[in-house]
């Protein structure tokens, strides 16, 4: 089987590429790649590289005003009291957690300050305002990745109660707009901004400048986006496993009000389905943008080619944000026509309706785009070759959520072989159930990737080798390019699940159906009679949609990480073998240090699976011994304020904790294994890539098999507080970490750890060459000493705190002691051990003992 190790040995051996290499870049790397003269090439007959680039700026600006416009429509539409109050309490939560990872990041932050300052100031001796560039850069990306998480979570506790709202009328339609125009909102403020920031670089900063600012800027978005999504992971699941176990401890309704827990259960939804998402999409889409402008600079000679190609690359995503925008309008009119009066309606329809219609749209719009801009570049027939190349990205985000569907929709075979297991086999063949859906999508949607990439590597042998070096690693970046063309609409369909998970509990939390006079108040206020069994049928089916397509997002994310990692990792190989040039045997299975570097990448992977989810099950722990000790089955409607916030801070303590021993292995890996040996780093950046894609995507779609597999029981079976049940819930407990801590969090911890790797092998270098190896193997000792420590922490320094139960307290208060002819077993067992005669009870005991 081709395999993206394979095939990125081909490029780099050369075997589709002829051109000449450029010159490895000086000291300081990636951060000394100036720009070329972008008014060197013209465009449609008019228009310089700059104009062409500024025209692109004002449709980023567009992008943006068309997510504002939305937000606002959002926050302006009708919302009963009850319900905008509990919002209200859930984006207050939001925001105090997320003041608390703003401060977290910048002590993180100091950890990546220190190494760029000790790199780029002492050992590349860059002049210090090149290094305040670099480090002022990566706070602006870390600051992007943490606005756009804001932007997210504001507009999304707008949304829910909207959507709780709405859903009191008895129609459908209502309840897919607003989700959706709130998912567009986000979707489009977060590429539009991303695009802005980098358009911004290339036209108003020095040229000189711009490999600094795009280094820093993609270091510190990856720093956030990773902090974000591994704590934000953590967050949710904790709140999520310790909210519904109540279920089964106490026999209760989802997101009863009397439930602590719920309140911390809807933050997260918005901390880990939010926060997490939106930071990872706007870093995702920035750290792609740098590797391949990055890639140009480095693989293509000619200057006027690097311009006609950073420009294409750039101009193209600005058109696909209108794509985007134009798909979601069509899209809305044709659901608007087909569902405005009817009472029911597949709410995945419009979702799948509107992937497809970006998918096309974009890749329409990149072939004409590619015709107007580069039809001279090259042969003449380079324009249709880059094109389809893009394109296999932009169809494999499509075809991707369609393969994920197959496993983790409510329609699917699989998720429903996950509750026939149920109903005989009770929760340990819901498990197993949900881990075969898990192992065959892993290997339907990698062969559906690797079979997208062989087909982008065949075309990249046409001639584009005639432009460049190595032009099947560009083809990767431009696969992992079309995967986020349809960026805002990707982004989109992965937000409207937490709007519509938070909207159901919204609607529990606000009791409005207890509340005298509610619906009186309604109609005179409101104009309409509130459909209330109705209106709780309709969330849950439009939840089960929004965690479907929840599922359908991740592995885009992961495979645009996967393949976007491997156009960064070229740039370390460039300068690692001085522009192609040496050292080539070095990326070899013979090299011993290159092959230990495979396989070290794969334990690593594991022990951030394992980590992950620790962190998850000792929170959880806590959170559900608070629980049970403070909830209030009588009296009283709802739980108490001081209680909520209480399983709030026991969520984000964890989750911070949890974060600084993972995030801080991830940081002492890479300079370990960078100082050990540059080669062995090259490896394990190559088998990190490998193991996480598919450990993510195994995780990411058991996790919604068996979400999804409760949403049956619980929805379409009405059978809530059975065994059935619990059964299901039990799964979904299991599949929590699963699908929203360990596997999305592979996708930013991919990329930190190449991006960052940068630095971290460049400064291993720059020390042997200065004849510091002794120092270099000492700090390689040193950071793996401090790699161990983290490891250790995340699993020993998390352990549950708590001695084993003693079979006297697992026993029922009430319960009598065994005996056997009236006599206690304790007794007997006594007796037996002392060897005193029992009469005829000795010989009972002699055959039984084993029984008692």
């Amino acid at each position: 089987m081709l395999s993206l190790s394979a095939l990125l040995g081909l490029a780099l051996a050369g075997c589709s590429g002829s051109a000449t290499a450029p010159p490895p870049p000086a000291g300081g790397g990636e951060a000394n790649l100036s720009l070329p003269d972008l008014d060197q090439a013209t465009f449609l007959g008019v228009l310089t590289g700059k104009q062409l680039l500024g025209l692109g700026l004002l449709i980023a600006l567009a992008g943006l005003a068309f997510g504002i416009v939305r937000f606002v429509q959002v926050r302006r539409l009708p919302v009963h009291t009850a319900m905008r109050e509990v919002s209200e309490l859930i984006y207050e939560t939001c925001k105090a957690y997320l003041i608390q990872q703003g401060k977290f990041l910048l002590v993180l932050w100091a950890f990546i300050g220190a190494v760029i300052l000790a790199y780029f100031k002492f050992l590349a001796d860059l002049s210090w305002g090149r290094v305040a560039i670099v480090l002022a850069f990566s706070i602006v990306g870390m600051a992007g990745s943490y606005g756009i998480a804001w932007f997210g979570i504001r507009l999304n506790t707008y949304a829910n109660s909207r959507t709780a709202f709405a859903a009191l009328r008895g129609r459908p339609l209502p309840l897919h707009q607003i989700p959706m125009k709130a998912g567009m909102s986000i979707g489009m403020v977060l590429i539009s901004v991303e695009l802005f920031m980098m358009l911004a670089i290339m036209l108003f900063l020095p040229r000189e400048i711009a490999g600094s600012c795009f280094i820093g800027f993609a270091i510190g978005e990856s720093l956030g986006a990773s902090a974000l999504r591994i704590a934000g992971g953590i967050f949710t699941k904790i709140a999520d496993v310790g909210s519904d176990l109540m279920k089964i401890v106490f026999r209760i309704k989802e997101d009863d009000a009397r439930n602590p827990g719920v309140i911390a259960d809807c933050a997260g939804d918005n901390a880990g389905d939010s926060v997490g998402p939106s930071a990872d999409g706007f870093e995702t889409y920035g750290v792609t943008g740098v590797a391949l402008v990055t890639f140009i600079l480095l693989a293509v000679h000619e200057p006027l080619v690097q311009v006609q190609l950073l420009c294409w690359v750039f101009f193209v995503r600005a058109i696909m944000v209108l794509a985007s925008a134009a798909s979601y309008e069509v899209n809305a009119v044709i659901t608007t026509a087909k569902y405005r009066h009817l009472r029911t309606m597949d709410f995945e329809r419009p979702l799948t309706n509107l992937v497809w219609i970006t998918s096309v749209a974009s890749i329409a719009a990149t072939y004409l785009t590619s015709y107007l801009l580069i039809a001279d570049l090259g042969d003449g027939t380079l324009w249709w070759k880059l094109a389809s190349i893009v394109s296999c990205g932009t169809l494999a985000g499509a075809l991707i959520p369609e393969l994920v569907k197959v496993f983790t929709s409510t329609n699917s075979v699989h998720t429903e072989e996950v509750v026939k297991s149920s109903h005989q086999g009770g929760a340990s063949l819901t498990i197993l159930s949900g881990l075969v859906a898990g192992n065959f999508s892993a290997y339907w949607l990698g062969i559906a990737i690797i079979a997208l990439m062989a087909v982008a590597f065949l075309i990249s042998g046409l001639g584009v080798g005639a432009l460049m070096v190595a032009p099947a690693v560009f083809a990767f970046g431009l696969v992992a390019f079309g995967f986020l063309g349809m960026g805002p609409v990707t982004i989109a369909v992965d937000s409207y699940g937490p709007v519509t998970d938070n909207a159901q509990s919204v609607y529990e939390l606000s009791v409005i159906e207890e509340r005298p006079g509610a619906a009186e108040e309604i109609r005179a206020d409101y104009g309409f009679t509130p459909h209330w069994g109705r209106a709780k049928a309709l969330l849950e089916a439009n939840d089960s949609a929004g965690n479907t397509f929840k599922a359908t997002a991740k592995p885009v994310l992961i495979g645009t990480a996967v393949v976007g990692a491997t156009t960064m990792i070229f740039s370390i190989i460039m300068g690692l073998t001085h522009g192609m040039t040496a050292n080539l045997d070095k990326l070899s299975l013979l090299h011993a240090p290159f092959l230990l570097g495979l396989i070290t990448g794969g334990a690593v992977i594991y022990w951030f699976t394992g980590a992950s989810i620790q962190a998850v099950t000792t929170g959880a722990f806590r959170a559900v011994e608070f629980i049970k000790d403070t909830i209030k089955l009588d009296g009283g409607s709802r739980a108490s304020v001081d209680d909520s916030r209480k399983v709030v801070e026991i969520c984000t303590q964890y989750a911070q904790k949890g974060m600084l021993n993972i995030f801080l292995g991830i940081f002492f890996a890479a300079l370990a294994f960078a100082f050990v040996e540059p080669y062995f780093f090259i490896g394990y950046l190559i088998s990190i890539a490998l193991f996480g894609l598919y450990q993510a995507i195994f995780m990411a779609n058991a996790g919604g098999a068996w979400d999804n597999a409760k949403k049956i029981v619980e929805t379409d079976l009405a059978a809530k507080g059975t065994d059935l049940h619990d059964a299901s819930v039990i799964g979904d407990t299991v599949g929590d970490p699963y699908k929203d801590t360990s596997s999305v969090a592979l996708n930013p911890v991919i990329k930190f750890t190449t991006l960052f790797g940068l630095l971290a092998v460049e400064l291993a270098v720059s020390l042997n060459a200065q004849g510091y190896q002794a120092l270099t193997w000492t700090l390689a000792a040193v950071f793996f000493v401090a790699l161990c420590v983290m490891v250790w922490r995340s699993f020993y320094g998390m352990l549950i705190d708590r001695e084993l139960p003693t079979a006297a307290e697992l026993a029922e208060p009430d319960a009598a002691e065994p005996e056997v002819d009236g006599v206690p077993v304790d007794d007997l067992q006594a007796a037996l051990g002392s060897g005193r005669s029992l009469g005829s009870h000795a010989v009972m005991v002699g055959i039984e003992r084993d029984s008692y």
